[in-house]
């Protein structure tokens, strides 16, 4: 779980997340974990035995950073390196095997806090999705149509008033981008949602994270876009099977990534 910050002197950098050695460690359960069912399952309870198709998965390995105030940091890595994972263990959703994570208010991870329903209305997911994430129903109704209109879900049709179901899955990704943007957050991750979208969406969506960014918030991005990252980022961290390769400005690590990219090092 996210803890609360502990306290630091007076210096002029306030930090918001404190990454120390974090360890992720989960299960993967395969076809053999299921055979046999519940009884051969208690039976190897009170045997103690090892439990047949099981293995762990050593996600994330002693990752430690810190992030600051008004900062946007990308998250960049091939397929499986971890980075959903860190993100998910800075808010809170995914257990830390070791080492601790330490954040400044509560994070909220994009898609998690804004929890959309398939069968209700955009109308309605708007409401509870606002309410989700602590929103007062007064202040939902102020900011309903500037989501509507951000989102772009009526651009072409009456969508909002349709069950969620009907949606693409850039419509949802959109909308839920557009509900978590309406609150400010002390920190804000965002899970590639602005690789959904025509480019006129994600030209708002990169103007909205620099508005959350200058009102003090920090901004995590994940992307396979490192042209994303460079435009959108001014900071990047570079994670490879779970271990964080570089830190730095985002134009030098998303050029070193590149460069490794090429190489097929």
């Amino acid at each position: 779980m996210a803890e609360t910050a502990p306290q630091t002197g007076t210096g002029t950098r306030i930090p918001t997340v404190i990454a120390d050695d974090v360890h992720v460690i989960y299960k993967v359960y395969g076809s053999g974990a299921r055979k046999g069912g519940a009884t051969a399952a208690l039976s190897r309870i009170f045997s103690r035995g090892p439990t047949p198709g099981i293995r762990e998965v050593h996600a994330v390995k002693g990752v430690s950073f810190t992030a600051y105030k008004g900062e946007a940091i990308g998250l960049i890595g091939s397929n499986g390196s971890g980075k959903s994972t860190l993100l998910k263990a800075i808010a809170g959703l995914q257990p830390v095997a070791r080492g601790a994570v330490y954040s400044h208010g509560q994070p909220s991870l994009l898609g998690v806090n804004a929890a959309l329903m398939n069968d209700l209305t955009g109308e309605r997911n708007v409401v509870l999705g606002g309410l989700a994430m602590g929103m007062g129903r007064e202040q939902i109704k102020d900011r309903y149509q500037d989501i509507v209109d951000f989102s772009g879900i009526n651009e072409k049709g009456d969508f909002i008033s349709l069950p969620m179901r009907t949606y693409s899955s850039g419509m949802g990704a959109r909308l839920r981008f557009s509900i978590a943007a309406a609150k400010d957050h002390d920190v804000l991750m965002i899970d590639e949602a602005l690789a959904t979208g025509d480019a006129a969406f994600q030209r708002r969506s990169q103007a909205r994270i620099e508005e959350l960014r200058e009102r003090a918030g920090t901004v995590f991005l994940v992307s396979h876009g490192i042209n994303t990252v460079r435009e959108t980022c001014d900071r990047a961290l570079w994670l490879e099977a779970g271990t964080l390769r570089m830190d730095g400005p985002a134009e030098e690590v998303c050029d070193a990534y590149a460069h490794h990219s090429l190489a097929g090092a």
